[in-house]
């Protein structure tokens, strides 16, 4: 009996911990986790050298950005600046992701694919 009032009450602190946490601001909109923040581009689906978008903005910390790639041309993104330079996996018809540990500053992201950057698969990161 004792054992069950133990678990029990157990149970209950564990609801009211994760009941109090909260994902979003007081509107109910989502907001980004003080874990790092996700960010999405894509590469152009028809197969052209470019991405959907050449700006992207972060909170410092721990940015992943999700790279999809429907098309069947290869496409990568690299991040440089401010002493980094990562680059993900190069895809095809598939999505992948690089996470960095940034910190605030400019920095470039671009496709490390030969000659795609100077196509124009480029962009400006900005982190604050």
């Amino acid at each position: 009996m004792v054992r069950l009032l133990a678990l029990a009450t157990l149970v209950a602190v564990v609801l009211l911990a994760v009941g109090c946490g909260g994902d979003g601001d007081e509107n109910g909109e989502a907001t980004t986790q003080a874990e790092g923040a996700t960010l999405q581009l894509a590469a152009d689906p028809n197969g052209a050298l470019a991405f959907d978008t050449d700006t992207l903005d972060a909170a410092a910390g721990a940015v992943t950005i999700e790279l999809t790639n429907d098309s069947s041309v290869p496409h990568n993104v690299e991040v440089e600046g401010n002493g980094v330079e990562e680059t993900s996996d190069t895809i095809t018809g598939d999505t992948t992701s690089l996470t960095v540990d940034l910190e605030p500053g400019t920095y470039e992201f671009y496709c490390a694919v030969p000659g795609h950057r100077e196509a124009g698969m480029e962009g400006t990161l900005t982190v604050s």
